[in-house]
């Protein structure tokens, strides 16, 4: 939701057309699909990476606006709250040494970054879950000074109609039991909490629905092996928080239209498609309008013009519904093309971990795009759904379902099946040997150790804990070496624990 939106109140008539906009924004994509409009000159990935900052003691700083002056690199941006930022990172041909150039770039982008930081009197942490964050952190000071972000605020909240619950169960740290989250907050600013690297990938029209559905399939697997959000407000929950904190930190929904199986904003969707039309629908028909403001460009007379339509309407409305793997129309250049955006994976832990996390998702999802016998058809919407949630709660001690396999922990499904294909499939976007192994080879070994940047977090935060600091003093312990080890350039299976 990038576009700037303007800072007033929405009235009944400005709904109506605004969905009337939206058909017909519809209508005008379903042309082009059909008359083969569509750019795709090379699959290109991109990669986006949300950051926070904090202080000396580990606490969050409220400086983004600082940092990105002193910054001056439009290739950083604001996010939501005041201590986040996020990097957007030149887009890649998948190919040759690619992994490399991604490496290099996002080494070189972050270092930046932090010195800019530093010179705020903070530091860049890349961590999936700010778990020093507490409840004051939530208030509306503490938005970034944006109106769109101050407007979306207001509408979810006047959608909602009352505060945001958080209820979060956790997974037992040790033997003295789980831990639980219970609070509510006046505003969506939980959400701000979690940051997550952000995986793009161009993919022609009539490839695009295998892509989504090989995206959807990977989405439990990539979040038990990926995990590095466990902590939040103090408590060990989730091995991967991001998800359940997401969901219900801007949920429109209150419980009793939950209970009615009216759907989430957060969303990982209810089956297999055969088109990106599909999901574009699916907003329309499902999700009301959170900012209905329409462009004046009619997208139908400026297909019979011979120009290519923005799909405003369409566009910012795909940006208020935040499913976990989201279709992207760009018309950029005046030349349109897709993409499918995984938004599963947690930032951080290291450089090289995301790489890998890229490397891995890029490499399996081409293969099972291209199979003889597409994967999603021995395999229901609902059991990828529920690895999903599984890889979320329990990280690498999840049960995963797969066709073939059966009931399989995450790390022997990644070794014995997915590595294989990974591979394969980065062969065949030519990515050089040498590249693949390294790069796939981050994940075989992590998968090996069965450690991730949330086992490290948990053990590093219950070892610190029976040496006698309280649970403060240990999140900001733990955190303070996460980022001298992140700095140190290592993956996370090789971290120490001391």
């Amino acid at each position: 939701m990038g576009r700037h939106v303007t800072d007033r109140a929405f009235r009944p008539v400005d709904r109506e057309r605004y969905r009337d906009k939206m058909q017909r924004g519809l209508d005008a994509l379903a042309r082009m699909l059909a008359d083969g409009t569509f750019s795709f000159p090379h699959q290109q990935m991109g990669v986006e990476v949300e950051l926070c900052l904090v202080g000396s003691g580990m606490e969050p700083v409220m400086a983004n606006a600082v940092v990105l002056d002193k910054l001056a690199d439009p290739s950083f941006t604001t996010e939501l709250a005041q201590h986040n930022i996020e990097l957007n990172v030149e887009p890649h041909v998948i190919g040759g040494d690619s992994g490399n150039r991604l490496s290099a770039a996002l080494t070189g982008s972050l270092a930046r970054a932090d010195a800019a930081a530093r010179d705020a009197g903070a530091r860049v942490a890349m961590i999936g879950m700010l778990p020093t964050l507490r409840s004051e952190h939530f208030g509306p000071e503490w938005f970034t000074h944006s109106p769109r972000y101050s407007l979306l605020n207001e509408q979810i909240m006047l959608a909602r109609g009352e505060q945001m619950r958080l209820d979060v169960e956790g997974v037992p740290l040790d033997e003295r039991g789980g831990e639980r989250v219970r609070s509510l907050s006046g505003t969506i600013l939980p959400e701000a909490a979690g940051t997550s690297v952000q995986l793009h990938l161009q993919v022609a029209p009539e490839d695009f629905a295998a892509h989504w559905n090989a995206a959807q399939c990977l989405a439990g697997v990539q979040l038990a092996i990926g995990a590095n959000s466990p902590f939040v407000l103090g408590k060990a929950l989730w091995h991967e928080t991001r998800v359940p904190l997401f969901l219900q930190s801007t949920d429109t929904r209150p419980q009793e239209l939950a209970n009615q199986g009216v759907r989430p904003r957060v969303w990982f969707g209810e089956r297999w498609i055969t088109s990106i039309f599909d999901l574009f629908e699916e907003n329309v028909r499902y999700f009301p309008a959170l900012l209905p403001e329409p462009e004046d460009e009619d997208p139908l007379a400026a297909l019979h013009s011979g120009r290519t339509p923005s799909l405003a309407e369409l566009r910012l409305h795909n940006g208020t519904i935040w499913r976990w793997n989201r279709p992207v129309y760009d018309p950029a250049g005046g030349v349109p093309h897709l993409r499918v955006e995984n938004r599963v994976l947690p930032a951080g832990p290291s450089v090289p971990d995301v790489v890998a996390n890229a490397a891995f998702f890029y490499g399996a999802q081409r293969a099972l795009a291209e199979q003889d016998r597409p994967l999603w058809t021995q395999m229901s919407f609902e059991a990828a759904e529920e690895n999903f949630y599984s890889g979320a709660r329990h990280g690498m001690d999840a049960t995963l379902y797969w066709p073939g396999a059966g009931w399989v922990t995450p790390d022997e499904l990644v070794l014995r099946r997915l590595l294989p294909l990974a591979h394969e499939g980065l062969r065949a976007c030519g990515v050089a040997d040498e590249v693949r192994e390294h790069y796939l080879g981050v994940v075989r070994d992590r998968c090996v150790a069965r450690r991730n940047g949330a086992t490290w977090q948990r053990s590093v935060v219950a070892r610190l804990e029976d040496r006698g600091w309280d649970r403060r003093a240990a999140l900001a312990g733990m955190l303070r070496r996460y980022i001298e080890h992140c700095d140190g350039g290592q993956p996370v299976h090789e971290w120490s624990l001391d």
